[in-house]
């Protein structure tokens, strides 16, 4: 990928920030101070400060503009060292969901509030164990003026520390219908709203939310009743996009991690990558990163140029980024023998890391199968 002199800027000080503030080696502080959060809200400051907030969010709208490949530039640089922050939920998923569909009035309220850092926000989606974006059972219905919800979500990813949720709620027809879903803007601190954290092996934020007969004003609407599919698979691919692109960071820095061992570890006289059996390993995944690599630029392109097979291309940059970074994980915790096993060694979070990103709105196998059904296969 060419980068235009922004984006190689932003590329710059994403990596140094990255390398300064936020080593692989922070993943277990974080364990022990921030458990709930998933993630470090000093350095979710700092993010805001450096206008990463606002890359994806339109100039038009308080941003600065720079599209997805902005946001894939930085995401790519936070997943090698294994960032957690409520960056993409918040300033690409939810800032993208109000951008598409909020009037003037839920644009002027919340997105300067996201580009500023002072809201993160989540989007609550899944019902079930598995990705369904049309499996939808939480009922919203009109009552008096307003909207009443009831329900639960689960796997809300950034969920616990979340000022606002998008939830994706039912007004008609049955779960597995594309028709008859709608998106709200529920505040976390709406009466009769619960959020728990959820525990995840990688670490990162993730909550239940419990809505028992919740009230939601009619301003709170976002979009057209009934009618959100449109809107809710093109910011669903948008956050799969930039999603991507911190996997395929993280898979990079899990291999260069695992080259520099082989370079440098000693067995019968001689360093363990010499052995050509290695080596060959070795190349397979220089063959697969190169090959996402392709795939998530290609996916990036095509939404920031709103290209007719865009989605088709995200599903495949998904496919491939959750496939390339579990082998390559997998690989580095082997590679490494015994001490690839341990908790004071990074590949164990490379590969928790790899289990969770592939699973986020939707594994390897959902891609594959939606790419086929997009590309008339």
């Amino acid at each position: 990928m060419i980068l235009t002199e922004e984006q190689q800027m932003l590329r710059d000080a994403a990596q140094g920030w990255v390398s300064e503030r936020a080593p692989v080696a922070a993943l277990r502080s974080l364990r022990r101070e921030h458990a709930a959060l998933g993630h470090d809200p000093a350095l979710y400051r700092e993010m805001a400060e450096m206008g990463w907030t606002g890359i994806a969010v339109p100039e038009a709208d308080g941003g600065f503009g720079f599209g997805l490949a902005g946001a894939g530039v930085v995401a790519e640089q936070l997943g090698r060292n294994l960032v957690g922050s409520p960056l993409l939920t918040t300033s690409v998923v939810v800032a993208g969901a109000i951008e598409l569909a909020g009037n003037a009035a839920q644009k002027q309220q919340w997105l300067p509030a996201i580009v500023a850092g002072e809201a993160r926000a989540a989007l609550a989606i899944d019902e079930g164990n598995r990705h369904d974006p049309a499996g939808i059972a939480l009922a919203a219905a009109a009552q008096d003026g307003a909207w009443v919800l009831s329900g639960s979500k689960q796997a809300v990813f950034e969920g616990p520390a979340a000022d606002l949720f998008v939830i994706v709620a039912r007004v008609a027809g049955q779960p597995g219908d594309e028709t008859g879903l709608a998106l709200f803007l529920c505040p976390a601190d709406t009466p009769g709203l619960t959020v728990t954290a959820m525990e995840q092996i990688d670490s990162r934020g993730c909550a239940r939310l419990d809505l028992a007969e919740v009230r939601l004003p009619a301003d709170a609407l976002l979009g057209e009743a009934g009618n959100a599919w449109p809107v809710l698979t093109e910011v669903l691919d948008r956050g799969r996009a930039v999603l991507s692109a911190e996997m395929l960071g993280s898979a990079q820095q899990a291999f260069e991690t695992t080259l520099e061992y082989l370079r440098t570890r000693i067995q019968f006289d001689q360093p363990i990558g010499s052995f050509q059996a290695l080596q060959h390993r070795a190349a397979y995944l220089i063959g697969q990163l190169e090959l996402t690599r392709s795939a998530v630029i290609g996916a990036l392109r095509a939404m920031d140029q709103g290209a007719a097979d865009r989605a088709r291309l995200v599903s495949l940059a998904k496919a491939m980024a959750g496939k390339t970074l579990r082998k390559i994980a997998q690989e580095t915790v082997q590679l490494h023998g015994g001490i690839g096993m341990t908790d004071e060694h990074d590949a164990g979070l490379y590969l928790k890391r790899a289990q969770v990103a592939d699973m986020t709105w939707g594994n390897e196998a959902f891609h594959r199968q939606r790419y086929a059904r997009l590309a008339g296969l």
